[in-house]
């Protein structure tokens, strides 16, 4: 075997120069790093919120709807026990009687009187025993 260097060579430290510049280098890199990381956690917050609100939508649109529905319904009930020909069947029930033509004053300074679709009820001609 070959010996290439002797076995009490006196070799020098090698000390590396110092790269000042790697220190802002890799600021700039976590900096750049983290400000990418927060932009998409902001947009991921951004989707799942848009996403929420798409469900909210929905379900108040589903909501505006029923309310809508029971609207119509309580409109046409009210329309049906307000009419006039239910009125005057339950007048007639609580014993009330249609209005005589006698019973009705003309009004002061009017001499023509329009007539009424429908005969209006009045008290009964007989008390009701009080």
């Amino acid at each position: 075997m070959m010996k290439r260097l002797p076995l009490n060579q006196p070799n020098f430290t090698i000390r590396r120069e110092r790269d000042t510049r790697a220190l802002s280098r890799f600021a700039l890199l976590l900096f750049s790093g983290l400000l990418l990381a927060g932009g998409f956690i902001f947009a991921a917050g951004q989707h799942f919120a848009a996403v929420n609100h798409g469900y909210e939508s929905e379900k108040l649109r589903l909501e505006r709807t029923l309310l809508k529905e029971q609207q119509q319904r309580l409109l046409l009930a009210r329309e049906e026990a307000t009419a006039p020909a239910r009125l005057e069947s339950e007048g007639r029930k609580a014993g009330l009687q249609p209005v005589a033509p006698s019973q009705i004053e003309p009004a002061q300074g009017s001499q023509k009187m329009a007539a009424p679709a429908t005969p209006a009820l009045a008290a009964p001609a007989t008390p009701l025993g009080r």
